[in-house]
């Protein structure tokens, strides 16, 4: 799991929208969902999501106080998923039972092992059956060029290769901050991606819509108080770094069920 110091967090942009009140509530609704991950780790989302058995002590999770705050609190943290059909940043039915959100950085070497390691296992598994949809969210937190690599993969997107522009970053292991990610070389990549414009990708890349698109997902991120990359919601169960596939399984399987059951109300609804 990379990680940035907290004295070289980035600063939201002087051009970002103040949050309203529902934004701030639902601000602190996700501080306390994720200090109750902080406190019992990837252990509590497991509880919650397989019932809340106790084999310890043959009660059910759900019927302490902890166990029903968190499923309150993951449900709100699952109306994040913005379920848009026109999004080129996410892979899925919009309808999926489980949406997974993911907050990377393009010079996050565990982001890269994620996306090779774990995430195809998931796509064939999950998102082909229809069960699962992953978003998308660029959250560059090691500085320019990663903010430069986040704003020409949307514009990638906008011409449907966000994904083959994606892999061609992360197939070329770029090191931190090491002036690998220049424009002309995010240009390379999204040559090799099969952007077909390049003149649109350029103008795209430096656009204001690039630049609001960015300061959105940035901003959620920050909401949310991440840190360190890469991160995901699962349904609203927050989990942290590049874990190993079984775990997501677990955790995937485990939300399908408990959106099944309870109707939707895990998707937010």
């Amino acid at each position: 799991m990379s990680r940035r110091s907290n004295s070289a967090r980035p600063r939201r942009s002087p051009n970002a929208t103040e949050p309203a009140a529902e934004t701030t509530s639902r601000t602190r609704t996700i501080a306390a969902a994720l200090a109750l991950v902080a406190a019992g780790g990837l252990v509590i989302a497991a509880v919650v999501l397989t019932g809340g058995k106790d084999s310890d002590s043959g009660r059910t999770g759900d019927s302490t106080p902890v166990a029903s705050d968190a499923n309150a609190q993951f449900r709100e943290l699952a109306k994040l998923a913005r379920r848009d059909q026109q999004d080129p940043l996410a892979l899925g039915s919009v309808n999926a039972p489980v949406v997974m959100i993911e907050y990377s950085d393009f010079q996050c070497s565990f982001c890269r092992l994620f996306t090779e390691n774990t995430e195809p296992a998931l796509i064939e598994k999950y998102v082909e059956a229809g069960a699962l949809r992953i978003e998308w969210r660029n959250f560059p937190i090691f500085g320019a060029e990663s903010a430069d690599a986040a704003r020409a993969a949307w514009a990638a997107g906008q011409q449907g290769k966000f994904w083959e522009f994606r892999k061609a970053v992360y197939d070329s292991t770029p090191k931190k901050n090491s002036g690998t990610l220049t424009p002309d070389k995010l240009a390379e990549f999204a040559e090799l991606a099969g952007v077909p414009d390049m003149a649109r990708f350029r103008a795209d890349q430096s656009s204001d819509a690039a630049r609001t698109a960015l300061r959105t997902d940035t901003n959620e991120g920050f909401d949310l108080g991440i840190t360190s990359t890469p991160a995901f919601l699962i349904n609203g169960r927050p989990v942290l770094g590049a874990q190993q596939v079984e775990q997501f399984v677990a955790i995937i399987e485990a939300a399908q069920q408990s959106a099944m059951r309870d109707g939707g109300k895990d998707l937010g609804k």
